[in-house]
């Protein structure tokens, strides 16, 4: 069969801009993110027919895979993983275009090698010189890979090609080394090249919270401190560390989610309108709100941060082990496998409104949600009236798995008494809009070909999400945890994350 000839077969979608004519290039793509995610989200981009006809797809790792083989594992990787019903013919379109090229990314040859595969099935599939790079390699990589694809040439742009590369997280383990690895990347790349990748923003609860807030009338008067009393953001998972100990060793819950998902969260929720849904003017109002939070003092670190790491508990009905009895975990382990914080914001939106965050393993249930508390509504009226205390408004932004918003607030209950009863107004995507099965990679894949940087971190962003809590990092290095493990598997975690709340008269919400 002559695949340049070969169309996408006809599908009857609503099609949105499709990516560009392009040759991708997965590092790492034997691993799990490739097999799990990133294929499955290509072969869904194809079935929506937002796939270029001239696209290419050559995975890269040190097994050495010979014929079809590679091609067959991603093909049951589709099967496996697909997040809808597979559609043969758009399988057997998509599978015509995997390829492989086998070696190591520390021999300089390699690249050279992988530079000539790259243009033969460019010709091969008809496709126009543009080449993006997906980094699915441990972050130890991430440095030497592009300095090797500079010195091959592979990164340098011609008058109507490109070359772009995404790049995993964690960007840096600290401050330090993603200033390091920015300055290094930089050296080889400019900054329109480079997408820094964070999947939670390929969610769609997430890119509507800019929806909501800036093209709804009755949210963005009160989005500020006249009406707010709080904001809660929690990053929940039920799982623990499963196969990825020593990972998480070096990592833990503060460099895995903090920097990256939270604060992510954190500036959508609290940014100022951008002039336009460019990327830049977009990424230019989430990096003023980061650097407008304040950065923790040493004493501030020890009074209104907590961690904390599971022991043996239930989750699920399930019995299962603490951390430290996890696979490949030391038996002393100091890691955290939760965090929460107290932050607050130097600007006039959001002076004096606490910003309060978690997350961790082996919690109750897997969500993430961002909790809206406002203020309570003045006693006045119900004075003289049964009513004792009043219902507080709350607006809860459901992320995951549930996507939807719900909205929390009082209502008088039918009888002859004044009594006031709580009421809950919710909106799932789903009852709405439909199903529409993704892995949350199909957005971000999609943006990098046509070349949308608005859902990607930029140098900046990164540099001063890690400013924010590398004190914390300074601190709890200088004063490792004496009561670990402090939470038992199960529970919504150390009381101390509690005790932050209870300060401060507020609590938690874990029952949304």
């Amino acid at each position: 069969m002559n695949t340049s000839d070969t169309h996408l077969p006809e599908l009857h979608v609503n099609q949105g801009k499709p990516g560009e004519s392009c040759v991708m290039v997965i590092f790492g793509a034997t691993g799990n993110l490739t097999q799990r995610k990133l294929i499955p989200a290509l072969y869904n981009l194809a079935k929506a027919k937002l796939l270029s006809n001239r696209f290419a797809v050559v995975g890269t790792s040190v097994e050495p895979l010979e014929g079809n083989a590679f091609r067959d594992l991603m093909v049951k990787a589709i099967e496996d993983y697909a997040t809808d019903t597979v559609d043969p013919e758009v399988l057997g379109w998509f599978s015509e275009r995997i390829h492989y090229f086998p070696g190591d990314v520390h021999d300089k040859d390699f690249y050279a090698g992988l530079k000539a595969c790259a243009e033969e099935i460019r010709v091969q599939h008809q496709i126009d010189d543009n080449l993006f790079f997906y980094l699915a390699t441990a972050p130890t990589f991430f440095g030497e890979i592009v300095r090797r694809l500079g010195q091959a040439g592979m990164a340098t742009e011609g008058d109507k090609s490109w070359r772009r590369v995404i790049i995993e997280k964690p960007f840096g383990h600290d401050l330090e080394s993603a200033r390091e690895l920015n300055v290094n990347i930089k050296k080889v790349l400019r900054e329109r090249q480079i997408y820094r990748i964070d999947h939670y923003l390929g969610k769609e609860t997430v890119q509507n919270i800019m929806v909501m807030r800036f093209a709804n009338s009755i949210f963005e008067p009160i989005w500020n401190r006249r009406y707010i009393d709080h904001v809660q953001i929690t990053a929940a998972e039920d799982v623990g560390v499963e196969r990825r100990g020593p990972y998480y060793e070096s990592s833990g819950a503060l460099r895995d989610m903090v920097p990256n998902h939270l604060f992510q969260l954190l500036s959508l929720i609290t940014m100022e309108p951008p002039v336009s849904f460019g990327a830049d003017a977009v990424r230019d109002e989430q990096a003023k709100v980061l650097r407008a939070v304040q950065v923790p003092t040493p004493e501030e670190v020890l009074s209104e941060m907590a961690r904390g790491q599971y022991g043996p508990g239930r989750v699920n009905g399930e019995t299962v082990p603490g951390y430290r009895d996890e696979a490949m975990v030391a038996a002393d382990s100091k890691t955290e496998t939760f965090v929460a914080m107290k932050l607050n914001l130097d600007n006039w939106r959001w002076a004096d409104v606490p910003f309060y965050l978690r997350t961790g393993k082996r919690l109750p249930k897997r969500t993430t949600e961002i909790v809206i508390q406002f203020r309570q509504a003045p006693f006045i009226l119900f004075r003289n009236t049964a009513v004792d205390e009043l219902t507080t408004n709350r607006l809860a932004i459901h992320i995951q798995p549930k996507e939807g918003i719900s909205l929390h607030f009082g209502a008088k209950v039918p009888g002859p008494v004044m009594k006031l009863g709580s009421v809950n107004m919710d909106f799932e995507y789903s009852d709405y809009f439909g199903t529409k099965p993704e892995t949350g990679y199909e957005r971000l894949l999609l943006d990098c070909m046509i070349g949308d940087a608005t859902l990607f971190q930029r140098a900046d962003m990164v540099e001063a999400g890690w400013s924010l809590i590398q004190p914390v990092l300074d601190v709890w290095k200088a004063l490792p945890p004496r009561s670990f493990p402090n939470y038992p598997a199960g529970s919504w975690g150390p009381k101390e994350a509690d005790e932050l709340m209870a300060r401060d008269g507020r609590h938690w919400v874990n029952d949304l």
